[in-house]
């Protein structure tokens, strides 16, 4: 088991490696395309619903992930089967797929409610990403907006310290509705980030549908990108639609073209996971009828996001 300060070591290396590679991208390199840039990728066990992981971690290797992100419920019912099982049952589980965990959905806990799923995820010894939203005022702009967001930077600072402490990284997605949600709001949060403990959950499903507008936001956000949702907006997932139709959140089936945007993700050498994702409508449902279904259909985008790199 990995102790907390071989996961600080870790987590420091990380991070100065992180630095050096940005100092690379100031001296000329981001013209020069990676050829051996890859996609990292993690599982959301929300996609399979409220299936059991017993069921699920047999798949994280068959779409080409090493990771599982676990989903709480209404969304998915996993986080709180590993609360049942207890977390050594997990441990081997985990260890009996070669599987880690790599990420744990928080939304309904938001940032400042994270202290819990940090210790459960430095037990673990991982370095975990914790995925929420940003609570706060909706709906401003220019001067208001930029203060707002440094009001939330500040006030996740003792939360950030203890990110860092665990080794875990707080990402902050720039979903609907919230504190983080437009382009001007993303800049100056990235912009205004100061520890690699925390970042941004770049979401292009929550943004305008302009694959250009969304690779500058990329490179503009830098390494502040901690967490990558390949997921379009399609014809949304509010409402109940033909499969179909609700398929076409997934990259390689709506219109959004990703080359852009992974040209871009290249480009700022983005060393973070990038989960394969849709909402089922209504939430908590597998998205296909069965394991082997829902494991074909992410592969489907896979095999759309690796052409899509080999032609950038």
């Amino acid at each position: 088991m990995t102790t907390p300060t071989t996961t600080r070591r870790a987590f420091c290396q990380g991070a100065l490696a992180g630095a050096v590679g940005m100092a690379s991208t100031a001296l000329g390199d981001a013209d020069r395309p990676n050829a051996t840039f890859r996609l990292r990728y993690i599982l959301a066990s929300a996609m399979y619903g409220d299936m059991p992981l017993s069921a699920i971690l047999p798949e994280v290797h068959k779409t080409g992930a090493d990771a599982i992100d676990l989903w709480p419920r209404v969304h998915g019912t996993q986080r709180e089967e590993v609360d049942t099982l207890g977390v050594e049952q997990f441990r081997k589980m985990l260890e009996a797929h070669e599987v880690r965990l790599g990420g744990i959905a928080c939304y309904r806990l938001g940032p400042l409610g994270l202290r819990k799923e940090m210790r459960f995820a430095s037990s673990l010894g991982e370095n975990v990403v914790l995925v929420c939203g940003a609570r706060g005022p909706r709906g401003l702009e220019g001067g208001e907006l930029k203060r707002a967001v440094r009001a939330f930077v500040d006030q996740l600072k003792p939360h950030v310290a203890e990110a860092e402490e665990r080794g875990c990284t707080i990402a902050v997605e720039n979903h609907a509705n919230s504190l983080i949600e437009s382009p001007d709001s993303i800049r100056w949060f990235a912009e205004m980030v100061s520890s690699p403990a925390l970042g941004i959950a770049f979401a292009p499903h929550h943004l305008s549908q302009e694959s250009e507008l969304i690779a500058n936001l990329v490179r503009e956000s830098g390494p502040a990108v901690k967490f990558f949702y390949a997921q379009q907006h399609g014809m949304g997932s509010k409402k109940k639609l033909p499969k179909e139709r609700e398929l076409l959140q997934m990259p390689g089936r709506g219109p959004l073209d990703f080359k852009p945007i992974l040209e871009a993700l290249r480009a700022i050498d983005y060393g973070g996971y990038t989960e394969i994702f849709m909402h089922p409508v209504p939430r908590g449902v597998p998205i296909l009828e069965s394991a082997s279904a829902i494991t074909a259909e992410i592969n489907r985008s896979r095999d759309y996001l690796d052409a899509c790199l080999r032609k950038s």
